[in-house]
């Protein structure tokens, strides 16, 4: 398991076009991808599976832990990008509710554009 950086401090600032935002990017894929969002309520849990495809889970709401075979709970937030590769087991939790987008796909590579975070 490993946790990227999405948030708004490592993005890019946009003025093409007249345009004014920040822009943090994920991913480009040439393979067949998978794209869902998660809502987990109050005390909501993903549970513990092994991962069909790489896989990166991307906070946009919420909080919670995160835990994989090798790796016991850490706290995720708004703003990281958890990854997983194929085969890796792996859980989501949360007490306060969390909203996630998921990125199921063979080419998945979350460092060709994050930066991993520390933890």
């Amino acid at each position: 398991m490993k946790i990227y950086r999405f948030d708004k401090e490592i993005g890019k600032k946009v003025t093409h076009f007249n345009s004014n935002f920040v822009m943090s990017r994920i991913a480009q894929l040439e393979q067949a991808v998978q794209i869902g969002c998660m809502h987990l309520e109050t005390n909501g849990i993903i549970g513990f599976h092994k991962a069909v495809v790489p896989q990166l889970l991307l906070i946009v709401a919420g909080e919670g832990w995160v835990r994989s075979d090798d790796i016991s709970a850490i706290r995720v937030k708004t703003g990281d990008a958890i990854f997983w590769e194929e085969g890796e087991g792996h859980e989501t939790s949360t007490h306060t509710g969390l909203t996630a987008i998921v990125i199921e796909s063979e080419g998945l590579s979350p460092s060709d554009f994050m930066p991993q975070k520390q933890v």
